[in-house]
């Protein structure tokens, strides 16, 4: 049986509906994946069970479900696309409408205490239980099935005990501030979903199959079977993995691999769905399905790290489970005991018992790590630090090695000109090497290849003179050509050149030399004399802050590792510059991979910023997107740099240190507080005034330490 599960905001949710299908008689194999919002189970045909008592048992949970009745198969992945609901903005939800119906009745309660003074006790009562309703409710329905001290729970009996010993504006308050901390999760669950949105966004949709008779069809991709032949022009998306039958042409593969550079291919070599192809006609044949397909799995491959993460348990439903418990047998304990062991008073001792539930009532408790997650959210989204979430806030301090990719991640992503080389004899360098680079911008100004481009503005930044070309046409994936000035010229790579020109041995190792030092050469040639006229070099380079990033990052104990699936050449050659590991020539399942084998013995953080990161950005213990990415990768990712900034991950390592120390201070501060208060108020020292001043005066305590986060950004700035 399959559903659809609407309302799950944390891994927590997930264990929650587990341990109530569990106890129902016949339902087995149950599989709740989070982020797809999917649930599947076995029901035994001869159970008492039935699917409608598995639908309502999920409803009381506080969940919605919709029966899946097709079937699904692996027949597409768009099935698991739309099994997923559009998000709906926070207001539409259930959990929005009840923050600003609980908003509403809080304000309208002041008002009326304002102008009622001596029914405010009565008007505070009654909008409490009100607004505790909804989580009581759902708390003594998760007792039933299996949770008996959720979160739900010590709301309710925190908002409860609060009312009896006289605190009810005080209960009233948490209530309100527990409902938004709700839906923040809420809305932070739904941000997680849209990057499996926009990764199925990208699946080719349609394609130009040939039939026998070589007729052209248009066709969704979902239809193409292995071994059909299909056309793919220039600006098409490839629509399947396949091999080349016939045609070269560049592709830009930065979608599967994250290479900036267009990939030149001919006949008999791969290509992956998704990636465009730039200037060549090519006929490729089918080698794996819409399901089997290179995006598909990176879809696949997001889904099962995200769903495989382990649960984010939040800080104050863990200690609950003993805290909540504990308390209450102990303030039970204290109000019977004396009067039937050692003839103590009733009254005195009900009295200390309503006292100490005060003491025990966790408000500066539930209000310690979201206060100091806020103002460390808030100095983050300053900064240009878009932190999802208090759990990623929390775990990029705790880890010990950060894994970058390469390409727009520690580089710019855009390829630039780095050398001009002429070959001519008898100038001056600088004229030469102004008149080589004025033929290249010449030849290439047709083009729209991104070393093209990258040559003519080289080119027009130097205020070279470029003469007009003409005959301008390309081989596709090897070279482009032109007549300028009467004479035919041509750019193509250094084995292109290699075939069609007279490369000499000293030009040749001048161009080894360019590429051992990781840049992409281009050599000009005169196609009737054959003659090597002179050579531009290209490269990806690092960003500004790099090296300083890195090099911060190794001085607070983290280790640095650089990923991508570039050539060997240039990754030794930037990841010397960096002083970093690196390993190169990487498609996202090998990333992906390398960063499982590395969570067997480190905490990871993944920085990427394409769509080939996606996976890797999933199954790393927190990720981050690069603000100048891709939507899927910041989708995807725990973390956006906006400022797209290397420094700015050694700010957010530094923020999450200092936001867990001042949540460790405030729960020291907390239940330091009341301990000293629980000892006076079981002896009789202090009664229930000294109580709700402990209580409020940890509240208070615990916030002012909270707030001192936001003066983070000043010690940042002078670190």
């Amino acid at each position: 049986m399959k559903y659809h599960i609407e309302g799950m905001d944390c891994a927590s949710c997930v264990g929650k509906i587990e341990k109530a299908l569990v106890r129902m008689p016949g339902v087995s194999d149950i599989q709740l994946n989070f982020t797809t919002e999917q649930l599947e189970l076995t029901l035994s045909p001869e159970a008492a069970t039935q699917g409608s008592d598995i639908e309502k048992t999920i409803k009381s949970l506080g969940f919605g479900i919709t029966a899946d009745n097709n079937q699904q198969t692996a027949s597409t992945v768009d099935n698991d696309n739309q099994a997923m609901t559009q998000p709906q903005r926070w207001w539409q939800t259930r959990k929005g409408q009840q923050v600003i119906g609980l908003g509403t009745l809080m304000s309208v309660t002041y008002a009326l205490a304002l102008f009622f003074p001596d029914y405010g006790m009565w008007l505070f009562t009654a909008a409490v239980l009100i607004g505790v309703l909804p989580f009581g409710r759902k708390a003594f329905v998760m007792a039933a099935s299996g949770s008996p001290f959720s979160i739900e729970m010590l709301m309710t009996v925190a908002a409860i005990g609060a009312i009896i010993i006289g605190e009810a504006e005080e209960a009233a308050a948490v209530v309100f501030l527990f409902s938004i901390g709700e839906l923040l999760e809420s809305v932070a669950a739904n941000n997680a979903r849209a990057g499996i949105r926009a990764l199925s966004s990208l699946i080719p949709k349609a394609a130009i199959l040939l039939d026998a008779q070589g007729r052209q069809l248009n066709v969704s991709a979902d239809s193409l079977q292995v071994n059909d032949i299909v056309l793919v022009r220039p600006g098409d998306k490839v629509p399947a993995d396949g091999v080349i039958m016939q045609g070269t042409s560049s592709l830009d593969e930065s979608p599967i691999t994250g290479e900036s550079v267009p990939v030149a291919k001919t006949k008999d070599e791969d290509v992956f769905a998704g990636s465009i192809n730039v200037d060549g006609v090519l006929q490729v044949r089918v080698a794996k399905t819409a399901t089997d397909n290179t995006i598909a799995r990176i879809v696949k491959m997001v889904e099962q790290a995200q769903a495989s993460k382990a649960p984010t348990a939040r800080f104050i439903e863990e200690f609950s489970r003993y805290y909540t418990p504990a308390v209450m047998a102990l303030a039970a304990l204290i109000i019977i005991i004396p009067p039937l062991a050692m003839g103590g008073e009733w009254a005195t001792w009900v009295y200390r018992g309503l006292a100490l539930l005060l003491i025990a009532c966790p408000c500066a408790l539930v209000l310690s790590t979201p206060a100091a997650i806020a103002s460390g959210l808030a100095v983050g989204t300053r900064r240009g630090l878009l932190i999802k979430g208090g759990s990623a806030l929390e775990t990029i301090g705790k880890v010990d090695t950060i894994v970058f990719d390469k390409t727009g991640t520690l580089t710019e992503g855009k390829p630039r000109v780095t050398d001009v080389v002429s070959f001519k004899q008898g100038d001056m360098v600088a004229q030469a090497q102004n008149e080589v680079l004025a033929l290249f911008a010449s030849v290439e100004s047709g083009s729209s290849h991104p070393l093209a481009d990258a040559i003519v503005r080289h080119a027009e930044s130097a205020n070279i003179v470029v003469p007009i070309a003409s005959n301008a046409y390309a081989t596709a994936g090897k070279a482009v050509h032109a007549t300028v000035s009467g004479r035919s010229l041509a750019i193509g790579s250094p084995i292109y050149a290699t075939n069609e020109a007279l490369l000499l041995p000293k030009q040749q190792a001048h161009i080894e030399l360019l590429q051992n030092e990781g840049k992409t050469v281009s050599v000009l040639f005169d196609e009737q004399n054959c003659e090597v006229l002179g050579l531009v070099a290209l490269r990806d380079e690092l960003r500004g802050d790099a090296q300083e990033g890195v090099a911060q990052l190794k001085a607070m104990g983290v280790r640095s590792v650089m990923l991508t699936g570039d050539n060997r050449r240039t990754a030794k050659a930037l990841a010397s510059d960096l002083n970093i590991e690196w390993k190169a020539e990487l498609l996202p399942e090998d990333k992906l991979r390398l960063l499982n084998d590395m969570k067997h013995n480190s905490k990871i953080a993944m920085v990427g910023d394409g769509i080939n990161d996606a996976p890797a950005l999933a199954t790393a213990d927190v990720s981050i997107a690069m603000g100048g990415g891709t939507d899927v990768a910041i989708e995807t990712a725990d973390i956006a740099l906006l400022k797209s900034r290397i420094t700015d991950v050694v700010h957010l390592v530094a923020l999450s240190r200092a936001t867990m120390t001042n949540i460790h201070q405030n729960v020291l501060l907390a239940l330091g507080l009341k301990g000293v208060f629980l000892i006076t108020t079981i002896f009789g020292i202090t009664g229930l005034w000294i109580a709700v001043l402990a209580d409020t005066g940890a509240t208070v305590l615990v916030t002012l330490n909270a707030l001192r986060l936001l003066r983070f950004k000043k010690i940042l700035s002078d670190k």
